[in-house]
């Protein structure tokens, strides 16, 4: 089993940036697909951002495609979001997220393993 802790969530203006983490630990972090996900008040989780196993190969929903960035470095057992030209509708709790795969995909029930999530809040 993997365990997965996020940080580096926060408030921060419309157009600002910010870079969320997801440490790793329990298994071998290179063995897993890991993505991210996102639940806003009211509403379901949505599927972020994944990459597969050496980072290769990543996917975006197309929210966000063009403003955020995953990326992972297995030597440091992270993987990492880089949010930029935020808006008030990125506000969400923020969940990394693992899968045994070997391929990223946008499907939320692939994904096994959780953290506890991280806040953003994007003000207007």
């Amino acid at each position: 089993q993997v365990q997965l802790v996020e940080s580096g969530g926060g408030l921060v203006q419309a157009g600002g940036s910010l870079r969320l983490s997801c440490a790793a630990s329990g298994r071998t972090f290179s063995n897993y697909v890991m993505g991210w996900v996102r639940q806003a008040p009211g509403k379901e989780r949505e599927f972020v951002a994944a990459a597969s196993r050496g980072g290769g190969t990543k996917l975006y929903a197309d929210a966000v495609q063009g403003r955020f960035i995953i990326s992972r470095d297995n030597a440091k057992n992270t993987m990492y979001l880089q949010l930029n030209s935020l808006k008030p509708e990125d506000t969400a709790v923020y969940y990394c997220v693992a899968d045994n795969a070997v391929l990223p995909v946008r499907t939320i029930a692939a994904y096994d393993y959780w953290g506890q999530g991280t806040q953003v809040t994007v003000s207007s």
